[in-house]
């Protein structure tokens, strides 16, 4: 586990390394026993690899190079051969798995700086290897997890000394005078992580809120979760090397050892035990509102047909009528919500249905839900209020009230209570985006207050 600052590179820092001094001496230890081991080859996770939202990126072609040409040091360069049998083989790993990963895509040779700046370390100790080179994705880290399996199993079929490298920085948030400015989740994050990896506790990993790591700016978590999944169900010697963040970004350094196998330690099974315990008790709990949402979703989705109005309803579902929003969640991320600002159906119980549907298969930022996916659906219904015209943004309160914005033909809408929404500014930024409204536009403002159902 390793950042990537360039200016670690004493030919981009030009002094300014010394600053970092723990974590260079780190790095230099790193590599020095990756020296000793001499792999045939590394597999290196990178945040800065090309990355898609549903796809992980395997490296293409024989090799790649680069340089450190963007940041003043262009006579630093690396040269990289790819371990193309490792990566036939772990991409027909990850097609069995039905894991969306493989070299199609962007055939960008150019060597990002997520990986240029460990190699920079490693090729001082050791430049006998080939290179699996894997970007990130924007799919839920479980999935990182399981591609971590696959990278355990590619190294053993092939009996291949490996070595991994999960390239990442910590928070972006740690100074008011840092590239990101300052959160308080900044902080936190790193010492959270830090604390997880010292104890090699891999499904803690799995368990960190992706509002909380998106609030820390960090970009290592499932560079760490990948390589947490390759060393599934083995036992590790952890040591934390270094930990500083004098510039405003967090820089964490540990190295892990195998030490033979360890059922215990199958962290994304028990996770995904959890979940489904988690799932069937929330499904338990489930009120009236949502039961018909998922009822109508799970019968529309596998049979393409839309559920009539069912019997046993709470009576004000079929005799008072109000706008509704259906919201998809799976494993934590928005998977659809359509709703209706205002009623359109005779009663709220065919507003949840036609809502229902639509989010489920004409959400346009989203493909329809498959039916693989049913069981892993966390679904609520808001049935909104009445709008009030509102003269000012003081009028507003992000956990009570949303927020409609207007401005001549365009209108946007926030529901209110959102995970990641933590003011009236950003309620209402959101809003405008969503309408194409511009950010400095003058907008007339509505708000409403809705109930919420889980």
């Amino acid at each position: 586990m390793v950042p990537h600052p360039p200016l670690i590179v004493p030919d981009v820092g030009r002094g300014e390394e010394k600053k970092i001094g723990d974590t260079v001496r780190a790095y230099q230890e790193a590599a020095r026993r990756i020296g000793e081991i001499k792999p045939e080859t590394i597999v290196l996770v990178s945040p800065h690899q090309t990355m898609y939202a549903d796809y992980f990126h395997i490296s293409p072609g024989k090799g790649a190079k680069g340089d450190f040409g963007q940041f003043r040091a262009a006579k630093v360069k690396l040269e990289v051969s790819y371990d193309t049998e490792f990566v036939e083989k772990l991409c027909r790993l990850a097609d069995i798995r039905e894991l969306p990963a493989g070299t199609m895509g962007e055939r960008d040779r150019r060597l990002d700086h997520g990986t240029m700046v460990p190699l920079y370390f490693v090729e001082q100790y050791w430049k006998e290897y080939r290179l699996v080179r894997i970007g990130l994705s924007g799919l839920p880290l479980i999935r990182h997890y399981e591609l971590g399996q696959c990278i355990q199993r590619a190294a053993e079929v092939l009996d291949r000394k490996t070595v991994l490298v999960g390239s990442g920085d910590l928070s972006h948030r740690l100074k008011e005078d840092g590239p990101y400015g300052y959160r308080e989740e900044g902080p936190a994050y790193d010492s959270r992580v830090m604390d997880v990896m010292g104890r090699a506790a891999f499904g803690e990993l799995l368990e960190f809120p992706e509002d909380f790591c998106e609030k820390a700016g960090e970009c290592g978590h499932r560079s760490f979760t990948m390589m947490a999944g390759a060393l599934d169900r083995t036992g590790v010697a952890a040591e934390t090397l270094s930990y500083e963040g004098p510039f405003g970004v967090g820089y964490g350094i540990c190295c892990y050892k195998p030490c033979g196998e360890d059922p215990g330690r199958n962290f994304g099974e028990q996770y995904e035990e959890k979940e489904r315990e988690r799932m069937q008790e929330r499904r338990e709990k489930e009120d009236a509102y949502v039961r018909l949402a998922r009822k109508t979703i799970e019968e529309y989705i596998r049979s393409g047909r839309k559920i009539e109005t069912p019997e046993g309803l709470p009576g004000e579902m079929y005799n008072q009528k109000a706008g509704a929003f259906v919201s998809i969640k799976k494993e934590g991320r928005l998977r659809g919500c359509i709703g209706t600002v205002r009623a359109v159906q005779t009663s709220i119980a065919e507003e949840i249905i036609e809502n229902a549907v639509s989010a489920s298969s004409r959400d346009p930022r989203f493909p329809p839900i498959e039916p693989e996916e049913l069981d892993r659906l966390d679904i609520s219904v808001d049935v909104l209020g009445d709008m009030e015209r509102i003269a000012s943004p003081d009028e507003l309160d992000v956990k009570r009230y949303g927020v409609v914005v207007t401005k001549g033909h365009k209108r946007g809408l926030l529901l209110p209570d959102l995970d990641g929404v933590d003011t009236v500014e950003e309620q209402i930024a959101i809003a405008k985006d969503k309408a194409g409204i511009g950010a400095g536009e003058e907008v007339e403002l509505e708000r409403f207050e809705v109930v919420r159902h889980y």
